[in-house]
């Protein structure tokens, strides 16, 4: 009968024991280093300020200069060339959206989720709103239902649903007609991502037929999202020449329309949305040897900065989020339940295990940022209640200190924080409400 343990992480890390033994024996070069250190300076700065406003909770963290500059560096690229859109999902709060809107000039947003399309249609009743993926039909007459009728916000004028094929326009024709409500329709094109949308401009002809056909709905635009550019590797002739192609479809269905509406087609009254937070930079008045077929630009996490838009096109951005979260233990082991005797195995391979901090709060999309060397555990595994962090004996924290990290996503991410505390340098100045998820 095998005495093998019956626990998967303890024969895993039994495993690596032997193999451990013999590299730390042999002095392999493999063995990690020791990456822990102590906060910067700003850090310090920070968890000051969060001290002083007795924020010992988790706490997301907006930098309110890295977010201005952000927003300077969005303006200074599309100089003007291009409309912008606010991406709405990437900054949920009327504050942040407010703030962005007041230093770009713009009134256009793009929303995601049918609660925050009536907060947005209630609360900032002067915006221009553009649907950012199709809504099931009985989503949509909800916001219709859950819609004063004496709002300032019209939604014949100011709203745009986004619609991917023929069959949801069906259903939008008969909700229209049902409701007696004019509704502006915008299209959404497969410009290479392929997450769904018109793939044939003669479809897109078609779709244009059939509003402008219906008394009640209007042909507002085009959307063409284009993520996958930004990733194409060089082998397949990388960025320049999947935006190419992008916007050569793009063009394609602009003419497509511009066949269907004839003397009615005025590119100046209709929404031409492309871009993102990791392609904005790339988009230039003449694209390709022609002018770009597309009038407006849409970007969010670009502002924010979260770790997933760490890519070459936003080098002059800089990370303005930041989740903060106190150490309620820290202890100077690393000790995984029924193993604990391989703890000290483990710390003389690998330096960075050689401590463990609790923090308040866990398993977030994020990365620890400050101090450095912190590393999740995977033997012992994710917590969104306490979770642990292991370091080297050179991390530099203590209970009550707080834990640094920056979210991967800025969408849904910043909801699960409660209000954000804007950061001016030195103090929390100010608190920004976060959309709610419910209605």
């Amino acid at each position: 009968m095998s005495d093998a343990p019956s626990n998967p992480s303890r024969r895993r890390l039994l495993w690596a024991g032997g193999g451990l033994g013999a590299l730390i024996a042999g002095g392999a070069l493999l063995r990690p280093g020791d990456h822990g250190g102590a906060h910067t300076p700003y850090f310090l700065t920070l968890q000051a300020a969060l001290a002083e406003a007795g924020l010992y909770r988790p706490t997301l963290v907006i930098d309110k200069a890295r977010l201005d500059s952000n927003i300077g560096k969005l303006t200074q690229h599309i100089n003007g060339n291009f409309d912008y859109r606010i991406v709405g999902k990437s900054l949920p709060s009327l504050p942040l959206i407010n703030t962005v809107r007041a230093q770009t000039g713009t009134d256009r947003v793009m929303v995601f989720h049918q609660p925050f399309l009536n907060l947005l249609a209630r609360d900032m009743p002067d915006a221009r709103l553009l649907l950012g993926k199709p809504m099931p039909v009985k989503m949509a007459q909800r916001f219709y239902e859950f819609h004063p009728a004496d709002s300032a916000f019209q939604p014949d004028r100011q709203l745009q649903w986004l619609i991917e094929g023929p069959e949801r326009l069906q259903e939008y024709r008969q909700l229209a007609q049902a409701l007696q409500q004019p509704m502006r329709i915008n299209l959404e094109l497969d410009v290479g991502l392929h997450r769904g949308g018109f793939t044939d401009a003669r479809d897109v002809a078609k779709a244009i037929e059939v509003l402008q056909a219906d008394p009640l709905l209007s042909f507002s635009g085009f959307m063409g999202y284009e993520a996958h550019v930004s990733k194409m590797p060089g082998i397949v002739g990388g960025p320049p020449k999947a935006l190419e192609a992008a916007m050569g479809f793009y063009r394609d269905c602009v003419a497509a329309a511009q066949d269907v509406l004839k003397d009615a087609f005025d590119p100046a009254t209709l929404t031409l949305n492309a871009g993102g937070s990791s392609t904005y930079q790339m988009y230039q008045p003449q694209m390709f040897g022609g002018p770009a077929p597309c009038n407006e630009l849409a970007t969010g996490s670009a502002l924010v900065m979260p770790t997933d838009f760490d890519v070459p096109s936003l080098n002059d951005h800089v990370p303005a989020a930041f989740i903060a979260t106190p150490v309620i233990k820290a202890l100077d082991k690393t000790q995984i339940p029924g193993l604990e005797g391989a703890a000290g195995l483990l710390s003389a391979w690998d330096a960075n295990t050689a401590r463990t901090f609790f923090t308040y709060g866990g398993y977030w999309k994020s990365r620890p940022e400050s101090p450095a060397g912190l590393q999740t555990n995977s033997l012992f595994g994710r917590s969104t209640n306490q979770e642990m962090l292991n370091g080297s004996e050179s991390v530099q924290l203590k209970r009550d200190d707080f834990v640094f990290l920056r979210p991967s996503q800025s969408e849904f991410v910043f909801l699960q924080f409660g209000d954000i505390a804007v950061f001016d340098g030195e103090h929390i100045s100010e608190v920004w409400p976060v959309f709610q998820q419910g209605a």
